[in-house]
């Protein structure tokens, strides 16, 4: 028997996993939808048999679950204490920043002629009026993300979306901590919506020259948020 043959009637004994990891995948990512919203905060620590019982999957998932989440820098396990919710170093926000102007900025160089499909991006900005108009700040966090994540998705490439899927995941483990989510946001209402109708004229130069001020405001504004929690829950 050759080696491919050898091979795929290996396979065969992979089975199991199928389903398994499937159903691992689901439940990593109901968690990763609820600590994005915060159900979970950071520092939190999960429970293996209440969310098992709760979602109705075994251990190994719940694991398997758990393993692909900390492999996103969500959770991490801390040994013989368990799995907890991951709380940033303020390193990490200014990486996680670093990241994000390398990507958002590559995407707005790299965008072709003009017009630009922004049906997304104009509802992520609608999305984000409308939740500061009704003071829902976490709305206007989500909104936010929404926008920028669309913005990467204007390459039109599955890597980079997946790409920053994690790092703006990973930036709502620092969102969930700040006192004053108003603060935080409701200045950028105003910026997200500048990049839209620069766009919008097919001026993408302009719109880069916007998005990197954005990103280098929202990161000093965060990082002196973040930094002070930080110190404070330190002393």
């Amino acid at each position: 028997m050759g080696a491919t043959e050898s091979g795929i009637g290996g396979l065969a004994d992979d089975r199991p996993l199928l389903g398994r990891t499937s159903t691992a995948e689901r439940v990593a990512d109901i968690l990763r939808t609820r600590i994005a919203e915060g159900y979970f905060p950071p520092g939190e620590r999960l429970s293996e048999d209440a969310i098992g019982k709760a979602l109705g999957v075994s251990r190994n998932t719940l694991r398997e679950a758990f393993r692909l989440l900390t492999h996103e820098r969500l959770l991490v396990h801390e040994l013989n204490r368990g799995v907890f919710v991951r709380m940033l170093a303020v390193q990490d926000v200014e990486d996680i920043y670093r990241t994000r102007r390398l990507v958002e900025c590559a995407v707005v160089q790299g965008l072709g002629e003009p017009p630009y499909v922004l049906d997304e991006l104009d509802a992520a900005v609608a999305d984000g009026e409308r939740s500061a108009r009704e003071r829902d700040w976490k709305g206007v966090s989500t909104a936010n993300i929404h926008f920028h994540r669309e913005l990467v998705a204007l390459a039109g490439s599955a890597r980079t979306d997946e790409l920053m899927r994690g790092v703006l995941a990973e930036l709502r483990l620092a969102f969930h901590v700040v006192d004053d989510p108003r603060r935080l946001h409701q200045p950028f209402l105003v910026r997200n919506r500048a990049i839209l109708e620069a766009l919008r004229a097919g001026e993408p130069t302009a719109a880069e020259r916007l998005l990197i001020e954005y990103l280098d405001d929202s990161r000093e504004r965060l990082v002196e948020a973040y930094g002070d929690i930080v110190a404070h829950d330190e002393t």
